[in-house]
């Protein structure tokens, strides 16, 4: 089965080794018939330190890490 891969803004990076990962859906709302926004984040495991906040990155879903860390940063995205 293929792994997950998200798109996100980086929100936090003051943790060691771990980045806050915002990533926003669309999907139209089923009774009102507008698009709707929803945003969730995401804890990734980045074990270099390089990504910082505002980032544009891609995270991959991953076996659990920590407690709340199941998702790794792909470095393919520059």
């Amino acid at each position: 089965m293929p792994k997950r891969v998200l798109q996100g803004t980086v929100v936090s990076d003051k943790n060691d080794k771990t980045v806050v990962v915002k990533v926003e859906r669309r999907f139209t709302h089923p009774l009102f018939k507008k698009t709707v926004r929803r945003t969730k984040n995401y804890k990734a495991h980045d074990a270099a330190n390089v990504k910082k906040v505002g980032d544009q990155v891609s995270i991959e879903e991953c076996r659990p890490i920590s407690r709340d860390k199941r998702w790794i940063v792909v470095e393919d995205q520059a």
